[in-house]
């Protein structure tokens, strides 16, 4: 059997814990292979060995058949593999070309030749069918068109193997569709794709192959064909999991939160959210669905405080909260899981002890007299870590060292602690594996069950249908419909997320 990759017997130690543990990986010339495993799996830690990030203890790399050392990025890029990072590494005031040529750029006269960069991307971007504007600024294309741009920066490159590290985590349903049929363009060119996801819908549409790897260790290699999401389910989490979310039927009580005819404009001036209403009860979970870029990063940026609304009102328990503090917001009963965990919910450098008391600091019996009471902090922080199965060496380690899933458990703790009035829980379950999801769905039923309200917004429908009572549809900044998630499906919550009326989905559903 020719493959492309081989990574035999892998092991890869961090101080205190085993990461990968004597791991075999196989990728053959032209196929989509999923590395599968929860957070903390060491799914990451085996892909930055491959790209030349870690050095592993133990084992052997070959590529096409040849042992390599692969001591660096640039050692697997002369290798021709290339990694599409999950967390992007572009740089926002460059534009796409600007960032896909940095480091390798095309000179003429000693000068780099803008045009032919242009050029070459555009190329690029037309063989592959990634439809991106070369000329665009990174700080103004969707989260979607970042990820091609990295793509694309992996294929100026010159790789012929391209490692895609949780690439769906962060785009919209829509985006999902486009990006498999991207990795089917690029097999079909010759290519060899590691795709590491936890979304086992995705492994059944676009893999061929799939490795599970479980707290380190290799559990099996399957052909996709021949297993079904329940199997690969129970192999990566070790028990049945279950895709219901099981919840009883809401009882709403009183209005927490009321949106009357809010405006709030993005960072460029424009309109982004327009005369919207809303409603949150609480012992009710609203579910906002619509896709990227709609108003929902500055609704929710206008309820938390971290963005000035133009005009309308934001009542919290009949008090209006609008344009107040963020802490002044915070401490009126609102709790916040914000959308992005790295730039908004964590501080990564700090423990995962400090994180955790971020939102109470400065309250007794944390500090008195402006002076912290580092014991009380991490003690908190231990009851937290416990109570939410925050896998970690301790409440010491740095934030930047947990998985994702555990960073995300670690705020979701913090935040329902300090017991809200409204929860709002932004993208809670971006980049979590199943396990993980069912837990957070868990919580967010929980707060509902204890009278709180919650404002749930997400890209993945399923999500919203599964968890939401209540779904209130944005799009273009103004709620156009709500639905009950018992009577509708993804495919009308599709149409009315793209701007179709509720009349008109009425209709399209009778045909």
């Amino acid at each position: 059997m020719d493959y492309v990759i081989e990574m035999l017997n892998i092991r890869k130690e961090f101080p205190g814990i085993v990461a990968n543990d004597n791991i075999t990986l196989q990728l053959k010339k032209g196929e989509i292979h999923a590395l599968l495993g929860e957070n903390g799996a060491g799914k990451s830690t085996l892909m930055n060995v491959l790209f030349g990030l870690y050095q592993p203890e133990k084992g052997e790399i070959k590529v096409h058949g040849k042992p390599v050392t692969i001591s660096s990025p640039n050692d697997a890029s002369d290798l021709g593999i290339g990694m599409v990072h999950q967390h992007f590494m572009l740089v926002d005031t460059f534009t796409v070309a600007e960032n896909i040529i940095l480091g390798k750029e095309p000179k003429k006269f000693g000068k780099i030749d803008k045009e032919q960069a242009i050029q070459q991307v555009q190329e690029l971007s037309d063989r592959y069918g990634l439809k991106i504007d070369p000329a665009a600024k990174v700080s103004d294309i969707s989260v979607g068109m970042q990820q091609r741009a990295e793509i694309l920066k992996t294929l100026y490159r010159g790789a012929d193997i391209l490692i895609f590290d949780e690439p769906t985590a962060v785009l919209t349903p829509q985006e999902i569709k486009e990006l498999i049929q991207i990795m089917k363009n690029l097999i079909n060119e010759g290519k060899s794709i590691i795709l590491i996801t936890h979304k086992l819908k995705e492994i059944m549409d676009a893999c061929h192959r799939v490795t599970i790897i479980r707290k380190g260790q290799g559990i099996r290699t399957l052909d996709v064909a021949s297993t079904n999401k329940d199997e690969l389910a129970s192999l990566m989490v070790g028990r049945e999991v279950s895709f219901k979310t099981d919840k009883k039927a809401a009882s709403p009580a009183e209005e927490v939160l009321q949106i009357q005819d809010l405006t709030v404009k993005d960072a460029r001036g424009i309109e982004a959210v327009k005369q919207l209403n809303l409603s949150v009860k609480a012992g009710e979970i609203v579910g906002i669905a619509g896709v990227d870029g709609n108003g929902q990063s500055e609704l929710i940026e206008a309820i938390t405080g971290l963005k000035k609304s133009e005009s309308g009102t934001i009542m919290l328990n009949g008090k209006a909260i609008q344009n107040l503090p963020p802490r002044k917001v915070t401490e009126s009963g609102i709790g916040h899981i914000p959308q992005d965990r790295h730039k908004h919910g964590l501080v990564l450098d700090f423990s995962i002890g400090e994180n955790i008391s971020l939102q109470t600091y400065y309250q007794r019996p944390y500090s008195k007299f402006g002076l912290l009471n580092m014991k009380n902090i991490y003690q908190k922080a231990k009851r937290i870590i416990a109570e939410y199965d925050v896998r970690t060496p301790s409440e010491y380690t740095e934030a930047r060292a947990l998985s994702g899933g555990n960073q995300q458990k670690a705020i979701i703790g913090r935040e329902v602690d300090r017991n809200p009035d409204l929860l709002i829980a932004a993208q809670p379950t971006r980049g979590l594996d199943v396990g993980a999801i069912e837990f957070v769905h868990k919580r967010l039923i929980e707060q509902r069950d204890a009278g709180k309200a919650v404002l749930l917004i997400s890209f993945e429908l399923d999500e919203i249908i599964n968890v939401s009572d209540k779904i209130a549809v944005i799009f273009e900044g103004s709620i156009v419909a709500i639905v009950d998630p018992k009577e509708t499906t993804e495919q009308e919550l599709g149409l009315l997320m793209a701007g179709s009326t509720q009349q008109e989905v009425g209709k399209e559903a009778n045909v």
